[in-house]
């Protein structure tokens, strides 16, 4: 008697609160795989791993990615589908995207008053939803071209928080206290009942918003070398400067800039895949009334904390537009900088900043865990090695849609860093030509950031949106993150297609010929290897 109640204390503690049928799932999982892993092989035995990750993804609603998706990780690296060292060289290859959650997305925690400021005053004088969605989605896209997309979506997420504060602390039968467990947060028994149809049709706006500019990042993150780590990896390689980068990228990135710009308004006018909710007049009552509230209670302290917010926000853009340092290193300086000045200095007060992102931070090792499983297993490579087999004017879509796919169920950093390291090796050995290299380059660049918004697991800044305090509250799923992205993913792509064929090879030849950009790399070429391989 004694066993079964600890066996039922035992399973009632695994997992937690987690539904049954998905703690059932998961041990079913972690039962079968090390019988799969000798039926099938490491190869099968690699996806079906990769399966069952973006499984726990896709159910981040009903328990956080971190505990199932690390147990899962953790097997994988017991029965020898990846060393240890595999994972820390993973962590080791991807530390600038660590430091960046680590102290970015603390960073402009201590901004969010100044953040809040400036989109209440924008979302309080622009009433058309269409005019708002498209300036959500382009100036997502406008920042993401300089800032990191992850450091872009960190801001929006803490301006959609503060909205929903809020209304919140009216819609609340006791208020609202942002010191409050999650939990309690998620649910609606607290929730007066007069305000219940508003408060959901106010989650449904900011769902839209947010969708409209988590895919903003995207479009502007794949312009410039600086906007997603892997344009990072590829320019470097590929010895092209800043503006070359751009240049090179512009007749692909252009086409889907505006096709993206274009869908945000047809999905709001037509109000397909869950959009077209509109901001309830009560909601908006109460967010004007709360922001002149707000002006008229704020002293002269309060009114120089915003100008030190605002002028460390310059500095903050100024410092990774310029490439100044790493951009974690950025965002430490940015806490200092908003502390110091702000007279911030208990460290209660400073670790409240870092909850957000270090659950996040550990699920993103975790994932790398996965990766060197990838890495190792030799998932990607024959995918890599028959579209190089295929004919010269077939290769530059393939790639792309190869990087699109592989993208879209796995990390688009290391997606790109394996292609373009593939890429470099058959420029060694004489396979292509540094023209059509630069030609894949491009695909690869392009393929890894614009099919990759299909999934949350596609882009970092996709996933971390996912799992923020802020999606259980907007009742933003795995499922709805991507049938709400599925219009975006299907135009985005075709048009990128239709670019990569149609318009980039005969500008490029345009941009050569009028000296626009150089063609001086030819038999020039840039590698850094580590044990591995890897750039």
């Amino acid at each position: 008697m004694q066993s079964v109640s600890t066996g039922q204390a035992l399973y009632r503690n695994f997992l937690g609160d987690a539904p049954c049928w998905y703690k059932n799932t998961i041990i079913f999982f972690l039962i079968a795989n090390p019988f799969l892993l000798n039926i099938t092989g490491p190869f099968v035995m690699g996806w079906l791993l990769i399966i069952q990750f973006i499984f726990t993804l896709a159910m981040a609603l009903k328990c956080y990615p971190l505990q199932s998706g690390g147990l899962l990780a953790m097997e994988a690296i017991i029965l020898g589908m990846a060393s240890p060292q595999d994972v820390y060289h993973e962590i080791q290859l991807n530390l600038p995207v660590i430091l960046l959650l680590v102290f970015m997305v603390a960073g402009i925690y201590f901004m969010k008053d100044l953040l809040l400021f400036t989109f209440t005053k924008l979302l309080t004088n622009v009433r058309s939803k269409v005019w708002l969605s498209l300036l959500f989605s382009f100036v997502a896209a406008f920042l993401s071209a300089f800032l990191d997309a992850l450091t872009v979506i960190a801001v929006i997420i803490s301006v959609a928080v503060g909205f929903y504060a809020i209304f919140q602390k009216v819609a609340s039968i006791e208020g609202y206290d942002e010191n409050e467990d999650d939990d309690d947060k998620h649910e609606d028994s607290n929730i007066h009942h007069l305000h219940r149809e508003d408060l959901d049709q106010f989650r449904g706006f900011l769902r839209d918003l947010m969708m409209h500019a988590a895919i903003g990042t995207a479009l502007g993150g794949v312009c410039t070398q600086v906007g997603e780590p892997q344009n990072l990896v590829i320019a470097a390689q590929s010895n092209w400067q800043f503006l070359e980068f751009f240049l090179r990228m512009c007749p692909v990135t252009i086409p889907v800039l505006i096709a993206g710009l274009c869908v945000v308004v047809l999905l709001e006018k037509t109000a397909w895949f869950g959009y077209g909710w509109q901001l309830p007049e009560s909601v908006r009552k109460v967010l004007v009334e709360d922001a002149e509230q707000q002006d008229a209670n704020r002293n002269h302290q309060d009114k120089m904390a915003l100008v030190i917010q605002a002028l460390v926000a310059v500095w903050l853009i100024l410092g990774l537009a310029l490439h100044l340092a790493e951009v974690g290193v950025i965002g430490l300086s940015v806490i200092v900088l908003a502390t110091a000045f702000n007279g911030i200095t208990s460290e209660h007060a400073l670790g409240k900043a870092f909850e957000e992102a270090l659950p996040f931070t550990a699920l993103l090792v975790v994932f790398f865990a996965i990766v060197a499983v990838i890495d190792k297993q030799g998932l990607f490579t024959g995918i890599i090695n028959n579209v190089l087999a295929m004919d010269k004017d077939v290769q530059v879509p393939m790639f792309y849609l190869a990087n699109g796919v592989l993208s879209a169920i796995s990390d688009n950093v290391f997606v790109g860093t394996v292609y373009i390291t593939e890429l470099k090796q058959a420029l060694i050995d004489g396979t292509i030509d540094r023209s059509q290299y630069d030609l894949l380059a491009v695909a690869i660049n392009t393929g890894t950031n614009i099919p990759s918004v299909a999934t949350p697991n596609g882009q970092a800044a996709f996933l971390f949106l996912l799992t923020s305090s802020l999606a259980p509250l907007i009742r933003l799923g795995y499922g709805t993150m991507a049938y709400k992205a599925l219009p975006y993913t299907i135009v985005l792509t075709i048009v990128g297609l239709l670019s990569v064929i149609y318009i980039l090879p005969g500008a490029t030849d345009y941009m050569v010929a009028e000296g626009i950009i150089t063609n001086l790399h030819t038999n020039e070429v840039y590698i850094e290897t580590n044990n591995s391989g890897h750039h």
